[in-house]
């Protein structure tokens, strides 16, 4: 973590704590569905930059504070971020089976878990 303060560090860690509402198991279960693996843009018909990201995020959250390397604090903070503009994009309405919060959930934030 040569790359980055302890407070930017820090900061990071906590967005991404505050934002990642899916244990790693939930996380893990819900990439293993067909409407997980839909979700996204896909390149060239393969996975999904989120189907990719949800399975680093959940390595991620098994891995120790100490034991994070730069390229590991550099995909928290472009978790954080994908998250944050997503949210902000909240449509209208319900939004338990659109593409919005599956994607989002690819990237472990099921904007729900707070409603129920």
């Amino acid at each position: 973590m040569s790359g980055t303060t302890k407070d930017e560090t820090a900061r990071t860690l906590e967005a991404f704590h505050r934002l990642v509402n899916l244990t790693p198991s939930r996380l893990e279960d819900w990439l293993t569905s067909g409407t997980s693996k839909a979700a996204g843009q896909h390149k060239d018909g393969g996975e999904s930059t989120g189907h990719a990201s949800g399975r680093r995020i959940v390595r991620l959250l098994h891995t120790r504070k100490a034991d994070l390397s730069d390229d590991d604090l550099a995909h928290l903070r472009k978790v954080v971020g994908y998250v944050e503009r997503h949210l902000a994009q909240r449509p209208g309405g319900d939004v338990t089976e659109t593409t919005w919060r599956h994607s989002l959930m690819n990237w472990g934030h099921d904007p729900l878990r707070g409603d129920r």
